[in-house]
């Protein structure tokens, strides 16, 4: 395995030297200047690693790309990808990579979210919109990961050149993932610690950042609702499939055989057996873990407008008002909820359990 490190800063001055000096003890270091107005190029370049810098500032997604592909050119298989405001702490690099040497064909993902419980270094608000990333994540590709947003991660390269992403800013991280999973890609989370003073420089826009994360999750939803939809209209044909129709026809006059004494109890046995095979198979399809999920995810996009007007309190009430949004998200985006009706997704989507790393 041959890794690099990939740092995508902008206007990171007081932190970008500390983070490469501290990643290049465990891999060649690229910092990926992307159009910063300070000296985080400078600075990191004196810190020793490598800078390359975009002339106006093109976002993180295209920073990635541009740091990604650049290792691949000097001869990297893995590309490390860590922030430069200080969250990840850079000696983190070594658990990541010990995951990335027995799983080498594996996203590993290091996960700010150990469990169900506020976590120190990471917003009550941010936690919950990673909830919520997470549970659609975990619908539209079968993929049940914890924190779907962290930019702590190892890509394996070769992975990355068969992968077709066409998003940019934050939102391609999350198009990643969706992408490794349709390709058959194994994805390992891994717990890491957050320095909480890097939370108040993050470049994350909650606003402008989280729309256009939700507008591509939406797409997505969208997108598996059309499948879903195709495979119930399947399901409901079979019912009046030929062979199925043969079947029970043989059934029904059977049945009308044995009762054949009057027209009327004929009838009546015939059309019993034909509503109680077709009922029996629509039920079937109705209490499958599928369907299960799909009703899951229902209930959650008709809270959308009950969570949307709890943030909207929130925004305006601010610190005044009372946590509204956590129970919602709690109640109806939990993954636990998704997993009480088991994936049914094609067998190429999987994912890994949270992996304790070796310390």
């Amino acid at each position: 395995m041959t890794p690099f490190i990939v740092i995508p800063v902008f206007d990171e001055e007081a932190t970008v030297a500390g983070i490469a000096a501290g990643a290049k003890r465990h891999a060649p270091v690229l910092v990926i200047d992307d159009g910063s107005r300070d000296a985080s190029g400078a600075r990191a370049a004196d810190a020793g690693a490598e800078v390359i810098r975009h002339p106006r500032r093109l976002g993180k997604g295209q920073a990635l790309r541009t740091g990604l592909a650049a290792a691949r050119r000097r001869g990297a298989t893995h590309g490390i990808t860590l922030d430069g405001d200080g969250q990840h702490g850079p000696d983190d690099v070594v658990t990541l990579l010990a995951v990335a040497r027995r799983n080498p064909d594996a996203i590993v993902i290091g996960s700010r979210v150990a469990a169900d419980r506020e976590v120190v270094g990471v917003s009550r608000g941010r936690l919950n919109a990673i909830r919520v990333a997470g549970f659609f994540i975990n619908w539209v590709s079968g993929l049940r990961l914890r924190d779907t947003q962290s930019g702590f991660r190892v890509y394996p390269l070769a992975l990355l050149d068969g992968l077709v992403t066409r998003r940019g800013g934050f939102v391609f991280e999350t198009e990643i993932l969706v992408a490794a999973a349709a390709a058959g890609a194994a994805v390992i989370e891994v717990p890491i610690d957050v320095a909480p003073r890097a939370v108040r420089r993050s470049r994350f826009r909650p606003i402008a950042d989280g729309v256009a994360i939700g507008s591509y999750l939406a797409a997505e939803t969208a997108r598996r609702w059309r499948i879903e939809a195709w495979a119930a209209a399947r399901e409901i044909a079979t019912v009046v499939s030929g062979e199925r129709l043969r079947v029970r026809h043989a059934a029904m006059l059977e049945a009308g055989a044995a009762h054949g004494d009057t027209f009327a109890g004929w009838g009546a046995a015939v059309s019993a057996v034909a509503a109680h095979r077709a009922s029996s198979r629509l039920a079937e399809w109705w209490h499958h873990p599928r369907a299960r999920r799909a009703v899951v995810v229902a209930q959650a996009m008709a809270a959308a407008p009950l969570l949307l007007g709890a943030l909207m309190i929130e925004a305006v009430a601010g610190r005044r008002a009372p946590d509204l949004v956590s129970p919602l998200v709690r109640r109806f985006y939990s993954q636990a909820r998704l997993s009480a009706a088991p994936v049914t997704v094609p067998p190429k989507l999987r994912s890994r359990a949270l992996e304790e790393p070796s310390r």
